[in-house]
């Protein structure tokens, strides 16, 4: 079972807690001083954890069940961490009968500094992070100091005065995750671009859409290996598009390795791509991530794409090794005049394939959601239908509805998160 968001916040913070008031004397754990050094080594466990998670290593991703979900447990991490450091800065972290001595000696003006810098760094941070209406390369760029605020915070520890010792269960706890933590930072900064999977490709064509473009590449020397549905990052090797941003494959696996991307100008720097990419430009492909993949074990398909969200459905129609289309239905999302691929497009993949292809064109009302989406559940039973979303959050909300509304149950429904910020 994977780990969810809420989970990878909470274990750590309880845990976190238990040991830091176990280390304290009787009579001191429920003070303000044992709730504020409690917050404290719960705030820097949860930022070592957060640093653990930005890492990208597979095994983590395998723990939470794709990329999109640690992402979505290092925003929260980073979120709780920001409160619990909070609790920590507004009530002295001392009590009464407490033995405290720093593990680091440091000047007394030195101590005071890390601990207000620390705090006020994670505050821009976190709140830079939140605010989407920042652009990309400037939250990615405050983005990236989150490492080496992280290694300020574990210094901080080391200075401050607390009953904490280094041989205790709370000072092994801390300096587990603080070397966890700058483990993960380390990596992502210095290492993920020469470790990480990754394969150097060249635009060989390009289909413009309005405000969008369907780019194809082909390998220059090996490929990326991925199941269709999966996505990766791209990053063009051209001046002034060089940040690596999420995009999934929108391509069948195999034959001569190529790849596709499916891409709308949503933001500045899609909207950069699309307008300036050209045939010729070489790029980066770090790939696979995700869990999105077909169920083909499904008595009945619904998929259900909006907007760039049909990319993983054109990857698994051009997946040649795969069958049972006859049990598809592909509910497409769109808004006229802003469709792309055009609907006549994915009209012929459809018939390709032999799936059923459905053009929403009114919204998540629209009769040929509603009406279609409730025959087939009662057709084929409410529990016989494997629903696979990939769209827009608000669209997302509706579609929960009608899965209750026919009976689905909510773990027939898979989706992947995309909002990596």
């Amino acid at each position: 079972m994977a780990i969810r968001a809420w989970q990878g916040v909470a274990v750590p913070t309880v845990l976190a807690t238990a040991v830091t008031l176990a280390a304290l004397p009787a009579g001191t754990r429920l003070v303000t001083g044992g709730f504020s050094l409690a917050a404290g080594v719960a705030a820097l466990t949860l930022m070592a954890a957060a640093a653990l998670l930005g890492s990208r290593w597979r095994w983590i991703e395998q723990a939470f069940g794709g990329l999109d979900r640690v992402y979505s447990a290092h925003k929260w991490m980073g979120i709780w961490a920001l409160v619990l450091a909070s609790g920590h800065f507004l009530f002295k972290a001392g009590a009464e009968g407490w033995d405290v001595a720093p593990i680091l000696e440091l000047p007394a003006f030195w101590t005071r500094l890390l601990r207000q810098a620390s705090y006020v760094a994670l505050v821009l941070i976190v709140m830079l992070a939140l605010n989407r209406n920042i652009r990309y390369s400037v939250w990615r760029w405050w983005h990236k100091l989150s490492g080496p605020l992280f290694l300020v915070v574990v210094l901080h520890w080391l200075s401050f005065r607390s009953p904490i010792r280094l041989d205790s269960a709370a000072g092994a706890w801390l300096a587990g995750w603080s070397l966890l933590g700058a483990a993960g930072a380390l990596y992502k900064l210095l290492l993920y671009p020469l470790l990480a999977k990754q394969a150097e490709y060249e635009v060989v064509a390009i289909d413009p859409g309005n405000g969008a473009a369907h780019i194809q590449l082909t390998p220059v020397a090996h490929a990326v290996r991925f199941v269709p549905g999966q996505f990766g990052f791209l990053r063009m090797k051209h001046e002034g598009l060089r940040e690596p941003h999420p995009f999934t494959i929108a391509s069948g696996s195999g034959g001569d390795g190529r790849v596709d991307f499916v891409i709308r100008a949503l933001g500045d720097y899609t909207t950069r791509l699309v307008s300036q990419v050209r045939p010729g430009m070489r790029a980066d492909v770090f790939a696979p991530y995700g869990r999105f993949v077909r169920n083909p074990d499904a008595p009945r398909e619904a998929w259900i794409g909006g907007g760039v969200g049909i990319s993983p459905f054109i990857a698994w129609l051009q997946d040649r090794s795969a069958g049972g289309f006859d049990k598809v239905t592909l509910f497409y999302f769109y808004t006229p005049g802003r469709e792309f691929p055009e609907l006549p497009v994915m009209q012929a993949m459809a018939r390709e394939r032999g799936i059923e292809l459905v053009g929403v064109a009114g919204g998540p009302g629209d009769p040929a959601f509603v009406e279609r989406f409730a025959e087939l559940c009662r057709e084929h039973g409410p529990r016989s239908v494997d629903v696979a979303f990939c769209g827009p959050k608000g669209l997302l909300g509706h579609v929960r509805a009608a899965l209750v509304a026919n009976g689905v149950p909510a773990k027939n429904l898979r989706h992947e998160l995309f909002e990596f910020r």
